[in-house]
């Protein structure tokens, strides 16, 4: 084949990411199972097409020359003119003869495609570059006064770790070798490495090097290390050229790792060193999804050929010939195009279908206080080993008095703060204690979700919609360097804006009217960051921007002036948002007398009111008083009068009449947009506070954020969760007002487990803390959720591909469907049924739905909790949980209806029929009931079981306890039709999909 060919099967081979064949995993291994039918489509039946095409458009083109020639032969002869006296003949014949080039057009038309692909894609992407001419673009505009706009405005920004976890590859002689994580050692409750020192991927030195099941095995660490990546490499591919030179004929089969694989730039580079930079490259590697991949490239292709194909300056009749040339060009490569394009908008909205979908929680549990759960558990959790060694690692509770081994209930009782982790108890356990806690929604303070934060903000929307009222986030700041926050190429900023932008509008749909969303940004973002806020909430909703000085000793060097500060920038929802005012005090001197009110226990001063004003005596009580002198009232009669009778006046003991004001309610200086004032404190280098993040915020900073939010009885949500602080201040507040704040924190990083959790515990369980052990231990009543969430790397995990005998028989049959199928429908259809797309067969045990899930490096089959993803699909407020309840059947004796059964409970728990409940709310009000159940596969026994079940439960779905009732399974449940055409009766199955893959919004 021609070099203009081979260019562009090569393009094609990596955009159809054909060319990552040896990894087994995600999409990658979907493509390199399909790849050798891909590689056939391409070869036999797309790409020839070019030349059919040019043959069937010339080839009419060159038969109608010939049938003109023969006619006018046919006249010429009649009137007896020569052929070469004709004009016309001459230059008909001319135009036969020299014909059109077949091959030099299909050439042409190669070079094309490969030039206009090329310009788009790039190393795994495809980058919005909408070319008005050479070396200038055009950015979609739509009048407005200002436009943002930014490379990867149309994508989607993912963050993977698919790469991190195995990587595999193929040699030569078809011999697979694996690169693969051990358990990395990490720095505990620090999610930083030591200073200087990064995480590295490093050669397992227990055992860098093994063979299982007749396959190479090289193990790594990833861990701090001094050096650089490239580094260790090299002394990674040293040493196990050493191990097979030493290895006793053991590693001989796997010699094909050092088979060249040279590169201009590194002509001795061999298999080994070619996946080894690839692995370790790959994990600093961020992408991105194309939300309209067809339609932009249609747009592009259309522009491409009016302006780089045909030429308007050759459009006269002198040149008819190329115009015909053009003409034919134009539609075999529009033709091929976007069949091409086709092929890689399948591609890309299958991703997009994947990363859009909302994502099943894999896992659930709760920390609980003491004092909120039964006394009835106490024996049980007295007993529990592993839950008592984490008590002992994060509060102490060995240095108590009381302790002893075991538990007594007794210690317990005395320390009604300790917090209860349900991970450390069997599921039996958890599901009897969540059933005893009632409306458990309403009583759990905060929901922490480790995930990934686009796919948690996805998830939570029907749940929390309008609900937040006030959102705090902490992003990463893209420094260029930070290794938290990796950018593509040159697309520094553009990365950043796209990560930032989908999160925030996702955030603004669960924000209300009433709602601020505070952002703490410095100096390398921030210009960008308040225009993206005002293209998502409008400028007229920008509110303010709140300057605070940060920790000195951390400062970004500049090369003129360091930098001090760090700025929170404040936008709004709607113009009805307001902010509470904050006052410091305005003096400090003995007119502030603290007191703690008896019965409430709130603390408050009290501040002198003689100041300048009406200046006769008042009557306070039957007390009359003349103003000091100098001094004058500056209440009038009524008020003192008023102020009297609602007991917040008060009297010194020399007879001075004073205010009583809440420290909360005090009167002093209106905190500006300058926070530098005492109670704003930046963290030095050994803070009490510190946890170990350096670009963690003070705490008094998040607090005095919270104060400024009207509302205290609401939500609170962190999608940049970080180390916790959000969580830390709320409680903290709480404590200080009684207030009700809620949280819910988002962090996918390891730290969500080794740093964020454990804090949020510490601070529930003592107020204060030094040196790493809790002061006080003066506790607060408390329950918040955790919950992790598959990933998009786990959904491409758990793809698997099937076609059916049937299937392939009408493809090899129809050559047009197989076209259409392969370009359009191919990865849909085939991964259909595939359990991270939901597999609806396996709701006929819905308890024991599983995936392939990573947890760290390790990848191992791990049920999904479908119950607490269904309840966040639907928006649902949980009021009761109850726990699994198995039962047998027998023929019930006493029923008119033939076939009827009753539900006997299984006394050890394994029943023919196993049913979980759970109730709860909409935010639109209406009640709901969900009935999980076990399928036998019998239709009619399963609804007998079932309708024995509503029996003996007393539920009938034409009465007005709920509004709309959920089952899992095919069933005879009489239904009825409620308001707007909605069914009171709806099956789980159909529900589930339809809302897990709604993508409206997006």
């Amino acid at each position: 084949m021609s070099k203009s060919y081979e260019k562009l099967v090569t393009l094609l081979k990596q955009m159809f990411q054909m060319d990552q064949a040896d990894l087994d995993f995600g999409v990658y291994r979907i493509m390199n199972y399909k790849r050798k039918e891909i590689e056939k489509f391409l070869n036999e039946d797309l790409l020839p097409q070019v030349r059919e095409q040019l043959e069937k458009y010339i080839s009419v083109r060159q038969k109608n020359l010939k049938n003109e020639l023969e006619e006018l032969k046919k006249k010429l002869d009649e009137t007896g003119v020569l052929y070469e006296n004709s004009a016309k003949y001459v230059a008909i014949k001319n135009e036969l003869e020299s014909g059109m080039d077949i091959g030099k057009i299909e050439e042409e038309v190669y070079s094309h495609l490969t030039n206009f692909f090329s310009r788009y894609y790039n190393n795994g992407d495809f980058i919005s570059q909408r070319r008005y001419k050479e070396g200038v673009y055009a950015i979609p505009y739509e009048g407005e006064e200002v436009k943002l706009y930014w490379a990867n405005a149309d994508q989607y920004y993912i963050k993977t770790t698919e790469y991190f976890r195995d990587y595999t590859f193929t040699l030569p002689d078809g011999k697979r070798v694996h690169f693969k994580l051990v358990e990395a050692s990490t720095e505990k409750d620090n999610n930083k490495p030591p200073e200087n020192k990064e995480r590295r991927f490093v050669l397992y030195e227990d055992e860098p090097v093994k063979v299982e099941n007749g396959e190479l095995i090289i193990q790594f660490e990833y861990k701090a290390h001094e050096s650089k990546q490239k580094d260790l490499n090299d002394n990674t591919i040293k040493k196990i050229t050493d191990i097979f030179a030493t290895g006793k004929g053991i590693y001989t089969p796997f010699l094909g790792i050092f088979t060249p694989s040279p590169t201009e730039a590194n002509p001795r580079r061999t298999l080994l060193e070619k996946h080894l930079n690839d692995y370790t490259a790959r994990n600093t590697f961020d992408y991105f999804i194309h939300k309209d991949l067809g339609g932009f490239l249609r747009r592009e292709l259309d522009f491409y050929l009016k302006n780089e194909v045909m030429f308007l300056d050759d459009l006269d009749t002198e040149h008819e010939v190329r115009v015909e040339q053009y003409i034919t060009k134009i539609k075999v490569i529009k033709n091929i195009g976007y069949k091409i394009i086709a092929f890689l908008e399948q591609i890309e909205n299958f991703q997009k279908k994947l990363w859009l979908k909302k994502k099943f929680v894999v896992e659930t549990n709760y920390c609980i206080t003491l004092d909120r759960i039964n006394e009835k558990f106490y024996p049980e959790i007295a007993a529990n080993k592993a839950q008592v060694e984490e008590w002992k690692k994060l509060f102490a509770i060995d240095e108590l008095e009381g302790y002893s081994e075991p538990l007594t209930v007794e210690f317990l009782k005395a320390n009604p703060y300790l917090v209860l982790d349900t991970a450390f108890f069997g599921e039996e356990f958890k599901e009897r204690l969540i059933q005893s806690i009632d409306n458990i929604d309403e009583k759990t303070d905060g929901l922490l979700i480790k995930s990934e934060n686009f796919q948690a903000l996805n998830l939570l929307l029907e749940r929390y919609k309008e609900q937040v009222k006030c959102v705090y986030i902490d992003p990463p700041y893209n420094t260029g360097n930070d290794e938290n926050f990796l950018y593509k190429d040159n697309y520094q900023h553009s990365t950043w804006l796209s990560m930032m932008h989908d999160r925030i509008m996702l955030a603004k749909r669960i924000m209300n009217n009433q709602t601020p969303l505070f952002c703490s940004i410095d100096e390398d973002e921030w210009h960008e960051l308040r225009m993206l806020f005002e293209l998502i909430f409008g400028k007229e909703n920008y509110v303010n921007e709140i300057v605070w000085q940060k920790l000195t000793a951390a400062k970004k060097q500049s090369s003129y002036f360091p930098n001090l500060y760090e700025k929170v920038i404040i936008f709004r929802k709607h113009k009805d948002m307001r902010l509470n005012k904050i006052y410091v005090d305005s003096e400090k001197d003995d007119t502030n007398y603290p007191y703690i009110e008896e019965e409430t226990g709130r603390r408050y001063g009290t501040f002198d009111f003689t100041q300048k004003g009406q200046g006769e005596a008042r009557w306070f009580g039957d007390k009359l008083l003349e103003p000091p002198q100098g001094k004058h009232w500056i209440w009038s009669q009524e008020k003192i009068d008023e102020g009297m009778k609602k007991g917040i006046i008060v009297f010194t003991k020399n007879g001075i009449p004073r205010v009583k004001r809440y420290l909360d309610e005090k009167e002093g200086n209106v905190v500006g947009d300058l926070w530098i004032d005492d109670e704003i404190k930046p963290l030095s280098a050994n803070d009490s506070e510190r946890v170990g993040f350096e670009t963690q915020k003070p705490l008094c900073l998040i607090r005095r954020i919270l104060k400024s939010v009207n509302n205290n009885l609401s939500y609170v949500l962190d999608f940049f969760a970080g180390s916790g602080t959000t969580a830390h201040a709320v409680i903290n507040l709480n404590r200080e007002d009684g207030g009700s704040r809620k949280y819910i924190l988002v962090e996918m990083a390891e730290y969500f487990d080794t740093v964020l959790k454990p804090r949020i515990q510490k601070v529930i369980y003592s107020k204060d803390w030094k040196d790493g052990k809790p002061v006080s231990r003066e506790g607060i009543s408390h329950m918040f959720k955790y919950m992790k969430l598959e990933s998009y790397e786990d959904v491409l995990n758990n793809l698997e591909i099937r076609r059916t005998e049937e299937q392939q028989m009408v493809l090899d049959l129809n050559k047009d469907l197989r076209e259409q199928y392969m370009l359009s429908y191919m990865l849909d259809k085939e991964t259909e049924g595939s359990m991270s797309l939901l597999n609806i067969d396996q709701f006929a045990n819905p308890f024991a739905y599983k995936m392939k899930i990573a947890n760290g490096v390790e990848t191992k089959e791990t049920l999904i909790d479908l119950v607490e993803t269904f309840n966040y699909l639907i928006g649902l407020i949980v009021t009761r949980i109850d726990a699994k309840q198995s039962f047998n059947t027998e023929h019930d004796e006493t029923s008119d209806i033939p076939g009827a059964v009753k539900l006997i409970p299984a006394k050890d728990g394994k029943g023919e029929y196993t049913f979980k409940e759970v109730e709860g709310h909409t935010l639109s009000g209406d009640k709901v009931l969900i009935i999980w159940r076990t399928l036998t596969g019998d239709i009619a026994k399963d609804n007998a079981a079932l309708d024995a079940y509503f029996r003996k439960k007393k539920y009938s779905t034409q009465d007005f306890e709920y509004d709309r009732i959920y089952v899992n399974g095919d069933n005879n449940l009489q239904n009825i039709k409620q308001e707007g055409e909605q069914w009171k009766v709806l099956l789980i199955e159909e529900e589930f999909k339809r809302l897990m893959f709604d993508v409206a919004g997006f």
